[in-house]
């Protein structure tokens, strides 16, 4: 557990002090993932990782508890002081490497009123490794995640981890929900970051900063800087 803490906490320092405004902490290590409801020794493994990463940086933190236990990630962030969740599925039916997966927008509302009210949620929109079932139109799957579901905060990925977005689906959730942030959730590079930034209002990265470029990979200090003078066009 001290090897975890520790590599979590350097990590988030390195991206902290490289100039990110946020970090998010998941259980990616514990493939294959549960669909819905995470073993306690995970969350309770995820409280103490999150709450030594909150300590350690001052950027805003965030939770996402795989593959969609959004009521374990609200409890993590209540107890260590992060800022927002990453909810998979939030509104919607979707097919999955998992089995069938349904957002339960109406219980996290009400946990959230009355645990931890200043915690935000992301909520993905036809979310990776993922078919929609429910609602295969985009943008009315966008509108019903932010208004009917009460997301705080859009993210629009790729097929899977480390793939490329299509602009023109971030542009299509971006016009249906208009007052709410949209983040690009996979697939961002040094190459595609600043015509990605054109239509998002921010870009979650992992594989690319990592070695070799592989999502299971640990951080290239390297890779971080050349992606953050590239975000910031150097």
């Amino acid at each position: 557990m001290r090897r975890i803490i520790d590599g979590a906490v350097d990590e988030a320092r390195l991206l902290a002090e490289a100039g990110f405004e946020a970090v998010i902490v998941e259980n990616f290590g514990d493939a294959p993932f549960s669909a819905e409801e995470a073993c306690r020794e995970t969350v309770a493994s995820m409280a103490v990782v999150v709450d030594h990463v909150a300590r350690s940086v001052n950027v805003m933190v965030g939770v996402n508890v795989l593959r969609n236990d959004a009521l374990s990630g609200l409890a993590v962030a209540a107890v260590s002081g992060a800022a927002f969740i990453r909810v998979n599925v939030l509104s919607g039916v979707y097919a999955t490497d998992q089995g069938m997966l349904t957002g339960q927008p109406r219980r996290l509302s009400e946990r959230r009123a009355a645990v931890s009210p200043a915690v935000k949620i992301a909520a993905d929109v036809h979310v990776k490794h993922a078919q929609p079932i429910s609602q295969p139109n985009i943008a009315l799957a966008a509108e019903e995640t932010a208004y009917r579901a009460r997301a705080d905060a859009l993210i629009v990925s790729g097929d899977a981890t480390g793939r490329a977005v299509a602009l023109e689906s971030v542009r299509r959730v971006a016009q249906a929900v208009p007052d709410r942030p949209v983040w690009i959730g996979s697939g961002v590079t040094p190459e595609t970051v600043k015509a990605c930034l054109d239509v998002a209002d921010a870009v979650i990265v992992g594989s690319c900063l990592k070695t070799d470029g592989k999502a299971t990979s640990p951080l290239d200090a390297g890779r971080v800087k050349s992606f953050m003078a590239a975000a910031r066009g150097g």
